[in-house]
């Protein structure tokens, strides 16, 4: 499934719709540049699980967790790790055990680790307008 959207609500809305399809266990490897998204996108997947509060990104943290809704919700930004080992040095293993569904900014760096998940790509396609691509979804 490919959309375009032309503003930061309409990218979320997406991100909306897609977590009333996901289970738990479900993994998201999002890719895109800087500014093409996917902070925004994982916002209103959170939305979309049920959870109300602010949804930031985890650049700094690595992982924010996001529990009250249908499923949690754990948001990894892998911007900083030098090597996916440093993934299994947080505790991958043990959020995958959790229950939740995983959503990965920067996936690229741990392509390895996320085999199997959904793949969703957001490409800048000029200052308000996103291409979003869903790949992997099972329906």
């Amino acid at each position: 499934m490919t959309v375009l959207t032309h503003s930061p609500t309409e990218t979320e809305q997406v991100g909306q719709a897609l977590a009333a399809q996901l289970t738990a266990g479900t993994v998201l490897a999002l890719r895109g540049d800087l500014g093409a998204g996917k902070t925004a996108f994982t916002r209103g997947l959170a939305r979309g699980l049920g959870y109300e509060r602010a949804v930031t990104s985890p650049t700094f943290t690595i992982v924010n967790e996001y529990e009250g809704g249908r499923l949690p919700l754990f948001h990894f930004d892998l911007y900083r790790l030098s090597s996916p080992d440093e993934l299994w040095d947080i505790g991958w293993e043990d959020y995958l055990d959790r229950g939740g569904v995983c959503a990965v900014e920067w996936s690229e760096r741990a392509e390895e680790l996320l085999s199997g998940a959904v793949t969703v790509t957001l490409r800048r396609v000029d200052d308000s307008t996103r291409e979003i691509t869903v790949e992997g979804v099972k329906a």
